[in-house]
C-alpha cells in the first residue's frame, strides 16, 4: 500500500517546524527516522494531511552532559548514541536497551526523539526514560516546557505533546555513586518487538536498597512503574521474587497471536526478578 495524498514540507529549523505544526494542527505529523512511522503511513494506519520532515534542521543531534544529566537531540540517529562513550559513562541503562531497539540498520536511521515520542509500548527507549526518571524538551510558537517522562506517554502511541509541539531533546539523569543499573527483555527474535521488558535503577547506601525504581513494559499501554518493598534491605534471592509478584500484580497484560495472558504475566514477573538482582549485583 501507499500513503494517502498528503502534502510534505522539509524544514530547516525549529521555528520553521513548529510553525508547520502549528499550522497543520492535529492533521500534521512529524517525520524524523521514519522506521516506524513510514510503514504506518504506508499501510494507512496514519493519515496526516501535512507531513513535517525535520532531517535538515541543523543542531538537533548532540550528546552532552550538563547538570549531572546527558542531553540528546531529538535527531540523534539511535546508532551514535550507541556508540557513543558518553553515554556508555554516563548512562549505563541507556547504553544497555540500544541494541535491543530494532537492527542495526534501522538504528542507523531511527532517532531517539522520534521513539520517544511515537509511545510504542513494546519500544525501549521509551521504557528507560521513564525507568531513570528523565525529561522530553519540546518547543511549541509559545516556546519550551520540559515534560517529566511519567507524564509524557498517556497510552499506546499517545503522548502529552500538543500538536504544535515539537521533541527537540530528551533529557537522561546520569549515573550516580552507588547505583545500579539492568535491562532485560524476552521477544521471540532478537530485533523483534518486545513481548515484555524489565528495567531497574536501584541505589544502595550503607549496604541496603536507598532507592528503587522498576519499570516493566510491553505488557500495558505504557510503562508501567512497580511498586517494590525493597527500600532499606539488602536483596536477595527471596526480595528480588517478592519484586517479581509485584511486578505480575501490576500489570494485565491481553494475550495475543505470540503469548497468552498468563504467560506474559508470569515472564514479566522473571524479567523484573532478573532485572532487579542484577541492578543489586552492579550496586553493591
Amino acid at each position: 500500500m501507499k500513503p494517502v495524498p498528503l502534502e510534505y514540507r522539509r524544514v530547516e529549523s525549529v521555528e520553521e517546524a513548529v510553525s508547520a505544526l502549528a499550522e497543520g494542527g492535529t492533521e500534521a505529523k512529524v517525520l524524523a527516522g521514519g522506521q516506524s512511522f513510514v510503514p504506518m503511513l504506508n499501510m494507512r494506519i496514519a493519515r496526516p494531511a501535512l507531513l513535517v520532515d525535520v532531517n535538515r534542521v541543523p543542531g538537533l543531534d548532540g550528546i552532552a552532559t550538563a547538570n549531572g544529566h546527558l542531553r540528546v537531540g531529538a535527531m540523534c540517529r539511535q546508532r551514535a548514541l550507541e556508540r557513543s562513550a558518553l553515554a556508555r559513562e554516563r548512562c549505563p541503562l541507556l547504553a544497555s536497551c540500544l541494541p535491543f531497539v530494532g537492527h542495526v540498520a534501522t538504528r542507523n536511521r531511527g532517532t531517539v526523539g522520534g521513539s520517544i515520542a511515537h509511545a510504542d509500548a513494546a519500544a525501549e527507549l521509551p521504557l528507560a526514560l521513564v525507568a531513570l526518571g528523565g525529561s522530553a524538551v519540546a518547543e511549541s510558537p509559545g516556546g519550551r516546557r520540559t515534560i517529566p517522562a511519567d507524564d509524557l506517554f498517556v497510552s499506546y502511541f499517545t503522548t502529552a505533546l500538543e500538536p504544535d509541539e515539537l521533541l527537540v531533546e530528551t533529557v537522561w539523569p546520569a549515573a550516580r555513586p552507588g547505583e545500579g543499573f539492568a535491562f532485560e527483555e524476552l521477544a521471540l527474535r532478537h530485533g523483534d518487538y518486545a513481548l515484555s521488558m524489565a528495567a531497574c535503577v536501584l541505589r544502595v547506601e550503607g549496604g541496603v536498597v536507598a532507592e528503587v525504581r522498576l519499570v516493566v513494559g510491553a505488557v500495558a499501554a505504557r510503562a508501567t512503574v512497580v511498586d517494590v518493598p525493597l527500600v532499606g534491605r539488602a536483596v536477595d534471592v527471596a526480595a528480588a521474587q517478592e519484586a517479581a509478584e509485584a511486578a505480575r500484580a501490576a500489570v494485565a497484560p491481553s494475550g495475543h497471536l505470540h503469548a497468552s495472558a498468563d504467560y506474559l504475566r508470569h515472564v514479566t514477573g522473571v524479567l523484573a526478578e532478573r532485572a532487579v538482582l542484577r541492578a543489586w549485583e552492579g550496586a553493591a
